[in-house]
């Protein structure tokens, strides 16, 4: 439809407030709908490179979080009651959990074990570094909560104690 000849209807007046709405709740600076002979295309002034940039990043950024929130959440649902108990060993950093000192040695600890204060539990690889985790408690070990060569964010339940 050219401009000379639009006719404008109630129905095109409504869709055209509609998305003007959505065009400014949502920073928008183009949008387009067809529905049956009615085409409605919305535009306003384009922003620069850098808002367009800042805008992406925002965005990104909000979506890593919500993204992450949700990783949270399952990470919760996934290990049930565990996860929340108060007696849960949790990573101090990021990194690459080992629950052995060598592939073909035992594991630190495993359930039902007596551990005291200070025993190391896990080793925790960060930047090429080994980390050795200890029990901040004494105590029996009641649940192992990761496997061995698992990626670990910082706050990660690892073990509980009894």
């Amino acid at each position: 439809m050219t401009k000379s000849n639009f006719k404008p209807t109630l129905q095109s007046i409504k869709m055209t407030r509609e998305l003007t709405k959505i065009l400014t709740e949502n920073n928008l600076s183009e949008i387009q709908i067809e529905e049956g002979d009615i085409k409605i295309k919305l535009s306003r002034g384009t922003a620069t490179v850098t808002d367009s940039y800042q805008v992406i990043e925002s965005e990104l950024n909000k979506r890593a979080i919500t993204l992450n929130t949700k990783n949270s959440e399952l990470t919760s649902e996934s290990n049930g009651d565990q996860t929340s108990h108060l007696n849960a060993i949790k990573s101090p950093m990021v990194g690459t959990v080992y629950t052995r000192p060598s592939p073909d040695a035992e594991p630190f600890v495993k359930v039902n074990n007596k551990v005291k204060e200070g025993d190391t539990i896990v080793l925790i690889e960060a930047m090429k570094t080994f980390n050795s985790i200890t029990a901040t408690k004494s105590g029996t070990i009641t649940n192992i909560l990761i496997e061995d060569a698992q990626p670990v964010e910082f706050g990660d339940p690892l073990f509980t104690i009894e």
